[in-house]
């Protein structure tokens, strides 16, 4: 489908190195070149650290950045990637993060989204007192790879209680000295620094959203063509293999095309016909 972004530029909404990750399997794949609009801001989207809050959903958001940047270059295809980071479903104590790269297409009417879940993550923060526990925390999370984040409390909101993108020692035992003589407790906040150019993990995620945006764009409608014919509902009910009762498990996906609305269900997606006994709440409850 590489026809349809051939010889064509793409922005993406971005101040943190995400063209890394996105424009080298974007150009390979789609011969889409993506270019980063200068001087544009993302943190008014949202930032990790709290002091600005995500203005809608992780996909509103990201479409909104898309469309902005868009609007300022000119450009007629806009790039955007957005993440979250959350409990992983069933397993409470294990973090996850889920990443979306969002591609519009104005010319050609197309909105198509990438998506990955990723477990592999360096989410991780603590409470700390001294210079030692800030040193043992960096050595733990992989810095100075990864940066830290040091913020005077946890729930801190000025801009001068909090100080990002550390990714040296001398300058991460300056920042805590200097907030542990700010805080009244002697106890401040210590976390991995989430964006992108800073968090080797998370650059990995989006660089998988990516290729399965790009796996998506080369899955055209059976029926007009067009790019994008991707799943848009899972059925839960495959069948036990010893009662036959239907399970939680996903017995079909529907695939459809935003364009002429084209449907199709395909059965078994896993190639599991049936579920083992232990996924049965009659067999095994």
């Amino acid at each position: 489908m590489s026809q349809w972004f051939e010889n064509r530029t793409a922005v993406l909404a971005t101040m943190h190195g995400k063209e890394r990750a996105i424009a080298p399997p974007l150009r390979s794949s789609l011969k889409l070149e993506v270019i980063v609009p200068e001087n544009f801001n993302t943190d008014v989207f949202g930032t990790f650290t709290r002091e600005i809050k995500r203005p809608d959903t992780q996909l509103e958001t990201a479409r909104r950045k898309a469309l902005k940047a868009m609007e300022i270059t000119g450009n007629s295809i806009g790039i955007a990637s957005e993440g979250s980071f959350y409990p992983y479903p069933g397993l409470p104590l294990l973090s996850c993060d889920r990443e979306i790269v969002l591609l519009i297409d104005k010319v050609n009417d197309l909105e198509i989204i990438g998506e990955t879940i990723s477990t592999d993550t360096n989410h991780h923060h603590q409470s700390i007192t001294s210079v030692a526990q800030a040193l043992e925390f960096a050595r733990k999370v992989g810095f100075p790879r990864q940066g830290l984040v040091v913020m005077l409390t946890k729930d801190a909101t000025e801009r001068e209680d909090i100080f990002k993108g550390i990714t040296g020692e001398e300058n991460l035992i300056e920042v805590v000295k200097s907030f542990l003589d700010k805080s009244p407790h002697k106890s401040i906040h210590i976390e991995t620094d989430l964006r992108a150019m800073l968090n080797p993990s998370r650059m990995k995620a989006i660089e998988a959203a990516t290729l399965d945006l790009i796996q998506k764009i080369n899955r055209p409608c059976p029926m007009c063509h067009r790019p994008g014919f991707e799943v848009k509902e899972r059925i839960k009910g495959l069948p036990c293999k010893l009662c036959h009762a239907p399970t939680e498990l996903v017995r079909a996906e529907v695939y459809s095309c935003s364009g002429c609305d084209y449907r199709e269900e395909k059965a078994f997606p896993r190639g599991d016909t049936s579920a083992d006994p232990m996924y049965c709440n009659y067999c095994n409850p």
